[in-house]
């Protein structure tokens, strides 16, 4: 969702209390951001001449004649008082990603954005696995984006869940696959909240389980479960496992 930066400008006197004490004279503009972030800029360099992030609290009072701002965190504060203003609004700002594509609704710009793609007009949100590679194919069903997600084997699937559910995939790539270290029962693919991993099928019996990694399954560990190749190296799907050689071993 869109949220608001607030907009000050005009010739402002600008007091600053705290770590580095001054006062301060000149037309700047003043940005209140969507997190309370205050910045005073004037015309000199990228560097604001005063600010204060993520205040405790921001009061904006203002008339027909002008405005006063008051930001105050631990024992900072800063204050700004308008002498003559020239400008006072709200405009809509949102996250600044990667584009990656067209939104099939409204047909405004999607970007990848930490984790999630979204569209910057409609504010539609999908969000997507870690590690996901956003190709540049679309979905034939809903025309929204592919992605290459690696859970085991090399998944291409839509962006939006509700088309084409990543758990759904590796289900019907790896449930069963392998057996039960402990019981020997079947391990099956289980995601009751969108997080994936193999349980036992001896439940409640045998309560052995393992998360399934991000990465791709490149051979049997000496254990019978399967071994993954991952970014930070090789490990077994256990792990715990003692039969992975020290070397081999993922980085802590």
């Amino acid at each position: 969702m869109s949220e608001k930066t607030r907009i000050l400008a005009g010739d402002c006197t600008v007091r600053f209390e705290g770590t580095r004490d001054r006062i301060q004279r000149g037309h700047v503009v003043i940005l209140v951001k969507p997190d309370r972030t205050v910045l005073v800029h004037d015309a000199d360099g990228y560097q604001p001449v005063a600010w204060l992030t993520r205040p405790d609290d921001v009061t904006i009072e203002h008339d027909g004649e002008g405005f006063s701002l008051r930001a105050h965190a631990d024992s900072q504060e800063l204050l700004v008082t308008s002498n003559s203003a020239t400008g006072l609004q709200s405009v809509a700002v949102s996250e600044a990603g990667v584009p990656v594509g067209t939104c099939p609704d409204c047909e405004g710009p999607l970007v990848r954005t930490r984790g999630e793609i979204r569209c910057l007009d409609c504010e539609d949100r999908y969000g997507i696995p870690t590690g996901a590679t956003v190709l540049d194919s679309s979905c034939a069903d809903c025309g929204l984006p592919q992605m290459r997600v690696d859970r085991g084997d090399s998944f291409e699937l839509c962006v939006d869940y509700g088309c084409e559910s990543l758990s759904t995939a590796v289900h019907e790539r790896f449930d069963e696959e392998w057996d039960c270290p402990d019981c020997g029962s079947s391990l099956k693919v289980r995601s009751p909240d969108g997080r994936i991993f193999l349980g036992c099928d001896g439940y409640p019996n045998c309560e052995t389980s393992f998360s399934f990694p991000s990465g791709l399954v490149v051979d049997d560990c000496e254990c019978g479960l399967p071994r993954f190749r991952t970014a930070s190296g090789e490990r077994c799907l256990d792990g715990g496992c003692e039969a992975m050689p020290e070397s081999e071993s993922p980085s802590p």
